[in-house]
């Protein structure tokens, strides 16, 4: 159901953890046609894959790749809006949640572990 009131505006990206960076990258380039582009330099090897403008599978280096229910799926992200009234949603629902800013991107982000125990990225772009 929609409401005018919803927060989510779209996926943004989803973050995969590899141990062959170069494989991961071949196979998402060929299957589906993305494009190396742009990232931040974060403390872990990674590339971002581009369809266009948008980075949509972010593929990060791990010497081993997480074993939990997630498995590779290191998170989901979406891109969101009103991070004042998303906080406040989550303390009322009394969830923990990680609140970033990341200056070079111009983005605030909220993470959340749903009940599945997948990492959920709010991204609110300034």
């Amino acid at each position: 159901m929609m409401t005018a009131l919803a927060m989510i505006d779209a996926l943004d990206h989803i973050n995969i953890e590899t141990i062959d960076l170069d494989k991961s990258v071949r196979f998402y380039t060929a299957l589906l046609e993305l494009e190396i582009g742009n990232r931040p330099a974060f403390d872990a090897e990674g590339v971002w894959l581009y369809s266009g403008k948008e980075p949509l599978i972010h593929l990060v280096v791990r010497s081993v790749v997480n074993q939990g229910p997630t498995g590779a799926i290191h998170h989901v992200a979406f891109k969101a809006k009103d991070c004042a009234a998303f906080e406040k949603r989550l303390k009322s629902m009394q969830l923990s949640y990680e609140l970033f800013v990341v200056p070079d991107l111009n983005v605030t982000q909220i993470f959340v572990i749903d009940p599945n125990e997948v990492r959920l990225e709010l991204n609110f772009y300034n």
